[in-house]
């Protein structure tokens, strides 16, 4: 399902969504108040979800739980489907594939004998869980999927099966920050991206909430395995055998993360410098076929804006000699 430059993702975040206190935190930070209300996160049960499905011949990333949840007075067991999706590209597809994993689900359940077809299917709450750069348009819903929409008589025989998405990128800092727990300082650090200076203030305000968890330690651990996996992930210059715990080796992670952004800013100022000349040069050689050729056609801008320094100045002596702007740019 995820590409091998997301691995990381799905073994860290299945690790910390094996530990009861980041799915509460998931679902109480993240989901709907209404839905989280009526969870008594006290009877939490992990329960295997992991399995090949026969359509797409894939292994499906995905946690699930089980979580009482009494409604007008009824206590009912409600399962807690998380799904990972953590590719690039958003997968218009979802609403089908989710359909199929929860049909498959369902069967999983029955083949395990957790429940019978007597007693009917218990009910599920999907959520899906991305972090990919690109904004998630997919639809949420698969009735949604069909178009034109049928008519009155036929709309009652057409599949519904809803998933509550939980988008990463959607969430400011201002909007995470409300959210005082480890996994929202999770987020934040994925927000971060590759920018050094906005993960080391990620990673201070992810170190604070941790020290105020009621079970600091075990927090701390689990968040550091993750922490490292993702400087892996980025390639972080940083020895992270040393690094046992965010809390403990603060000082000397915060050291190490300073040190890259002291590198990320020189290296914006170098790359500064030199897109700086290259503009120059741009306008030089624009300057001169301008004058030579007259007004500059965009598919020559086009080359202007993707040449390099010495393709610059070749040009700069080209444009002597050339009789035309084909003769010129034919390589």
């Amino acid at each position: 399902m995820a590409s091998t430059t997301h691995k990381h993702h799905d073994s860290g975040y299945k690790e910390l969504f094996s530990y009861p206190e980041f799915v509460r935190q998931l679902i109480e930070g993240f989901a709907p108040a209404e839905i989280a209300q009526l969870m008594d996160f006290t009877t939490l049960k992990q329960h295997n979800g992991h399995y090949i499905t026969p359509m797409f011949e894939e292994k499906i990333e995905d946690v699930v739980w089980s979580v009482e949840v009494t409604w007008e007075g009824v206590t009912q067991e409600v399962f807690l489907y998380l799904l990972l999706e953590f590719q690039s590209a958003v997968d218009r597809t979802m609403p089908i594939r989710l359909m199929h994993y929860v049909a498959c689900f369902y069967s999983e359940l029955l083949k395990q004998k957790v429940i019978t077809p007597s007693q009917g299917l218990p009910p599920i709450f999907p959520v899906v869980l991305y972090n990919g750069t690109e904004r998630w348009a997919a639809k949420t819903d698969i009735f949604e999927m069909i178009t034109p929409e049928p008519p009155s008589f036929l709309q009652v025989y057409q599949p519904h099966l809803r998933y509550f998405l939980i988008d990463e990128g959607r969430y400011t800092e201002e909007q995470l920050g409300l959210v005082q727990t480890p996994l929202s300082g999770v987020f934040s650090v994925e927000n971060a991206g590759a920018s050094w200076e906005t993960l080391q203030q990620a990673v201070d305000r992810i170190v604070t909430i941790i020290q105020a968890a009621p079970n600091k330690e075990r927090i701390d651990k689990v968040i550091t395995r993750w922490i490292k996996r993702h400087l892996q992930w980025l390639g972080a210059d940083i020895n992270l055998e040393q690094l046992e715990s965010l809390v403990e080796d603060k000082a000397m992670l915060a050291e190490n993360l300073e040190n890259l952004v002291k590198k990320e800013r020189l290296q914006g100022r170098q790359e500064g410098r030199q897109e700086g000349r290259l503009e120059e040069a741009r306008e030089v050689v624009r300057t001169q076929l301008t004058f030579k050729f007259g007004e500059v056609p965009e598919w020559v801008e086009a080359k202007l804006a993707n040449a390099n320094h010495d393709q610059l100045k070749g040009w700069m002596r080209d444009v002597l000699f050339a009789n035309g702007l084909e003769e010129m740019f034919k390589h």
